[in-house]
């Protein structure tokens, strides 16, 4: 037991000697940990343990206070009551001791294992089009998320379901058989989604070319006048237009059509040309994923599970928990719950994008018997899982409370938001390959790696870029909105990944310096611990407590921003005091291995977010 839960134990069990009734539990006892500057080290909360005892907090403060001051076994510290608040002050031997059990700490094993089984499910790209600066944040959050409730003693199973079937799917489809000339990806010297990608906004320019045509004839002009007169809204207006074009009048939409229309029966040269194009895109993608350093244990492609999920839906009208219209299309009423009424499969009896949903849903829990299921998706799509998991609290499934939209910001460039049919999107590879240079031509201009040959200096510039641009991402909370700015990112001196990349570069230089069997040897029991040693000492006491709150709020950039502040603290730190020349063996035995576990624990918060450390920089 750990000296946090000690204290905890103690007041529980002191609180409870006080009033027989209470039945306080040690989890609910509060303790916070101060900045340096704070007259002590640690603060017990008291204000709603007095509430439960009818004490003013000022009285239990003291009761507390003379209750620690009688533990004799509380020999580390002493405690001082403030008001509604109790501070705890510790000793120097607590914090040498705390070192100690720092050095020899597995930071893998801090956690029990929960038996828990947890869904995380992110990326689900469509495979029109190759992956961008949208899909990137998706994909990071899905990760780091995933590692750290794995951290935390959960079984993971990390998953995406492909979008591999559609309209969208069919455009890139008759765009190359119109204007491919039989070019692969092979021949043309083009990634696969790069490839398909391209030949997904040359149909939406032809459309759009075809579409300004008939804007300007007379019939486009009448058609324009009768569908004004009959719309609600100018919004609703200007996407019937459009629509209307797309689906009575196109002769590319018609193409398009008829190519979705033979997928779906079956058809053997369309199947054919869709499994060839799709297979394009997942190689291209798999290329991305291994950039981004990211894997999925499970893969559903939509193509095989478009259909699940219906059963379910007509099983369910028989108990008043759908209904239909007099069209046949099924409907859900979920007016009592705020929201409004839902189709949930069309007239023709195919599904919805929500009908497939609750049929994953259910497969998955079936399988799998899941005790979380995490659904990464930007905000765009809140109404959606709103509607979805109401519906599935109706059908009164097991896992109903057991479904988590993590609901993120989108991310823009400084120029702006990106449009993919326009083909104005920053795609990944691309972003990749911008903060890669950004990294060499940093690294170029200080020339700190010219001694190392050009292979792993490639190396060394590949973890800067990846770090600067993961970091970049991760560390803004999944609610914000955000923009990416590609230079920003590798600043050494500002918020980013590289600024705690070299902390921990620097402790690796130190380390390269020593004599690792006289620091074995070396004493530093009697080191008196100044602030900013005991400022780090804090911090990596916080650690398990980062990445217990991360885990549980699914919000990785509590711990970006904790290895962010461990970093900040470790540079004043290397300013402020000599380590190797330190003023007396004492502190330089103690400062070395303060510096080797701010150094592992740096690493691996850095870690749980798909960031590489580099030896040196």
């Amino acid at each position: 037991m750990d000296f946090l839960s000690k204290i905890k134990k103690q007041v529980a069990d002191f609180l409870n000697i006080l009033k027989a009734d209470l039945n306080v539990e040690s989890d609910s006892i509060q303790i916070k940990i101060n900045k340096t500057d704070h007259d002590g080290e640690f603060t017990i909360l008291v204000f709603p343990l007095a509430k439960m005892l009818g004490l003013s907090p000022q009285e239990l403060s003291v009761k507390l206070n003379d209750m620690f001051a009688k533990h004799i076994e509380n020999k580390e510290f002493s405690s001082s009551p403030v008001g509604g608040f109790l501070n705890l002050r510790m000793n120097n031997e607590f914090w040498i001791n705390r070192l100690n059990s720092f050095v020899n700490e597995d930071l893998k094993q801090l956690f029990l294992k929960t038996n828990q089984t947890v869904f995380v499910e992110f990326s689900s790209p469509n495979t029109n089009k190759p992956l961008h600066l949208g899909h990137i944040r998706n994909i990071l959050l899905g990760w780091s998320v995933s590692k750290i409730l794995e951290r935390a003693g959960n079984k993971v199973i990390r998953t995406q379901v492909i979008n591999d079937r559609g309209i969208a799917i069919c455009k890139s489809m008759v765009a190359w058989q119109l204007f491919g000339n039989g070019v692969v990806p092979e021949t043309a010297g083009i990634k696969g989604d790069h490839f398909v990608g391209d030949y997904y906004v040359r149909f939406e320019t032809e459309f759009k070319a075809e579409y300004t045509e008939w804007q300007e004839s007379l019939i486009g002009k009448n058609r324009y006048e009768e569908l004004k007169r009959e719309s609600e809204s100018s919004q609703d207006f200007y996407d019937r237009y459009k629509n209307t074009y797309f689906n009575e009048v196109s002769k590319l939409g018609n193409l398009a059509k008829v190519s979705l229309l033979k997928w779906e029966r079956h058809d053997p040269d369309t199947l054919a040309l869709w499994n060839k194009m799709n297979g394009w895109v997942l190689n291209g993608f798999e290329v991305s994923y291994k950039n981004l350093g990211v894997s999925f244990d499970i893969n559903y492609f939509e193509s095989k599970t478009y259909t699940l999920g219906r059963e379910i839906i007509r099983e369910a009208i028989e108990k008043g928990i759908f209904y239909q219209k007099p069209d046949s299309s099924v409907w859900i009423n979920l007016e009592d719950v705020g929201l409004d009424e839902k189709l949930v499969l069309r007239s023709d009896g195919t599904s919805v994008y929500i009908t497939q949903d609750i049929g994953m849903a259910n497969m998955r829990f079936n399988e799998f018997k899941f005790d979380k299921c995490i659904y990464v998706v930007a905000d765009e799509q809140d109404y959606h899982f709103k509607v979805l998991f109401e519906t599935i609290k109706k059908l009164k499934e097991p896992y109903a409370e057991h479904l988590y939209h993590l609901s993120y910001g989108m991310v823009e460039l400084p120029s702006g938001k990106m449009k993919s049919r326009e083909g104005t999107v920053v795609d990944a590879d691309e972003l990749i390959e911008e903060v890669i240079s950004e990294a060499r031509n940093n690294s170029v201009e200080r020339g700190e790696v010219s001694e190392l040959s050009k292979e792993e200096q490639e190396e060394i510039v590949r973890k800067i870029g990846m770090a600067a641009l993961k970091y970049h991402i991760i560390k803004v909370h999944p609610k914000k909105r955000m923009i990416f700015d590609p230079k920003e990112s590798v600043d050494l001196q500002g918020h980013t990944g590289p600024y705690i990349q070299n902390a921990y570069v620097r402790i690796k230089s130190i380390y390269r310096k020593l004599d690792t069997e006289v620091i074995a040897q070396s004493s530093y029991q009697d080191h008196i611990i100044n602030t900013e040693e005991k400022e780090l000492l804090l911090q990596l006491y916080d650690y398990k407590n980062v990445i217990q709150l991360s885990a549980n709020s699914f919000d990785p950039s509590l711990v970006a921003n904790f290895a962010y502040n461990l970093a900040k603290a470790f540079h004043r730190f290397y300013h402020e005091h000599s380590i190797l020349k330190a003023e007396n063996e004492s502190a330089r035995a103690f400062r070395i291995l303060l510096s080797k576990s701010v150094g592992n624990t740096l690493q691996d918060a850095m870690e749980l977010l798909g960031i590489e450390m580099p030896e040196q920089m």
